[in-house]
């Protein structure tokens, strides 16, 4: 039986999740050899550039409207990413913000419900609070600290959930009211031109952030093999790569709700960090780790309801 949409994006997302989670690791390993914003900079602009070529006919085909919303998502993307990348440079703990950062999937439906009016199903405010509490176990777990790197991820947070909603407000097609009370017809941006542009535009701000910010001058002397190493597969993998297919998930669903799954990317963080940088999990950790699949759990109820009640049925016929 063919696999629906609905169920090829939240297929996908989990992938979206791994590849991700893998980036933290080459991300954190370029910080520590060069400036963040400058790393931003050079990552996202080499990324949009190879799906700039690969997308040009579609990006001829756009229309002035399609090309001001994927600038638009781009500008809010460049923004979160930007405080994402201050917070891994100071960040003491890559698991623990991972975390903090995988808040803005449970503010989605909020920004989606309080700022769009877009319907959520009534599993997503149940499987918020659970989210929400395995997120504090996991990284809350000794108190609030307010320090600088924690505080970048909190805002990160929040400015990715308003570009999730906006990514996937542009990559599907939708009916409008203008000021003038008139319908409008908002045409999809498809997922290939749409990532280029957002890419490109986060290149842009952050290297702007950086020209004006950062003290710091590519030299053969501090631009390592090792570092080429991990700019270009932090661009390839956990840029280019992952934003295109985390588009393309998007656009086969119009719903936000899809977004709880991407709470598992902090979980492959986690891991991930124990056996790159040896950090441990401890049992505070892995009960947060269990809420937030059981969160996810109660996302997707419905979906494993059907499932279930489907096998039965099998089962009595056999």
């Amino acid at each position: 039986m063919p696999l629906s949409n609905t169920h090829k994006s939240d297929l996908l997302l989990v992938i979206v999740t791994l590849m991700a989670a893998i980036s933290w690791m080459f991300s954190k390993e370029a910080v520590l050899l060069m400036p963040p914003l400058m790393f931003m900079a050079m990552r996202f602009l080499l990324a949009g550039s190879v799906l700039a070529v690969i997308a040009w006919p579609s990006l001829r085909r756009l229309s002035i409207d399609q090309v001001k919303r994927s600038t638009g998502v781009g500008l809010v993307f460049g923004v979160a990413m930007s405080c994402w990348v201050m917070g891994l440079f100071y960040a003491t703990h890559v698991g623990e913000s991972a975390f903090l950062t995988s808040l803005g999937v449970v503010i989605v439906p909020v920004i989606a419900r309080v700022i769009f009016r877009e319907p959520q199903p009534l599993s997503t405010w149940f499987a918020i609070p659970v989210a929400v509490s395995g997120l504090a176990l996991l990284s809350l777990r000794n108190g609030f600290r307010p320090e600088i790197g924690q505080l970048f991820f909190v805002g990160a947070a929040f400015i990715f959930a308003l570009y999730f909603t906006l990514n996937t407000r542009a990559a599907n097609q939708r009916t409008v009211v203008n000021r003038s009370g008139e319908t409008v017809e908002k045409h999809r941006v498809p997922a290939l031109p749409l990532t280029a542009i957002a890419l490109l535009t986060v290149g842009l701000v952050t290297l702007v952030e950086s020209t004006v910010l950062e003290p710091w001058e590519p030299t053969l002397e501090n631009f390592s093999g090792m570092l080429a190493l991990w700019v270009i597969a932090s661009a390839v993998v956990g840029t280019a790569g992952r934003f295109l297919l985390q588009t393309y998930a998007q656009s086969l669903s119009a719903h936000s709700h899809g977004v709880v799954i991407l709470v598992l990317e902090p979980v492959w963080v986690a891991l991930f960090a124990a056996g790159w940088f040896s950090e441990s999990m401890s049992v505070t950790q892995l009960a947060g780790c269990a809420l937030i699949f059981l969160a996810l759990l109660i996302n997707r109820w419905g979906v494993i309801s059907k499932a279930v009640k489907g096998w039965a049925r099998k089962q009595k016929t056999a």
